[in-house]
């Protein structure tokens, strides 16, 4: 159990954060329509793989790494921009959802291996 603990410590991390961007994003009054459209769109970065392992992984890593969603939701909420302030929460919400599923961060030895589990 010991050695399960800190994947299930990240789980319940996706959790929060898919949990908490989704209260913040409809307490927002944003509709369902951008969410269902948009919820999906960070799994396009798996393009990158047609570039092989080592490329895949990065770009995949890039897109699902909470840096770039937290600093667009900074921005949006600094510079007053509703737009930035729901794709970051739809961003995150994303990332949240794949931690708690156990996707992780990948590998360059292949799409299978993540920093949670090999999938």
């Amino acid at each position: 159990m010991v050695e399960r603990f800190p994947s299930r410590l990240l789980r319940l991390e996706g959790l929060a954060v898919a949990v908490g961007a989704l209260v913040l994003y409809f307490d927002a009054n944003y509709g369902w329509l951008v969410l269902v459209l948009l919820i999906l769109a960070p799994d396009l970065s798996m393009v990158g793989y047609v570039g092989g392992p080592a490329v895949g992984a990065v770009i995949y890593d890039v897109v699902h790494t909470y840096t770039l969603p937290v600093g667009l939701g900074v921005i949006g909420v600094v510079g007053d921009s509703s737009t930035a302030i729901q794709i970051a929460l739809i961003w995150l919400a994303h990332i949240g959802v794949d931690r708690l599923l156990g996707y992780g961060l990948k590998y360059p030895t292949g799409f299978k291996d993540t920093h949670l589990q090999r999938v």
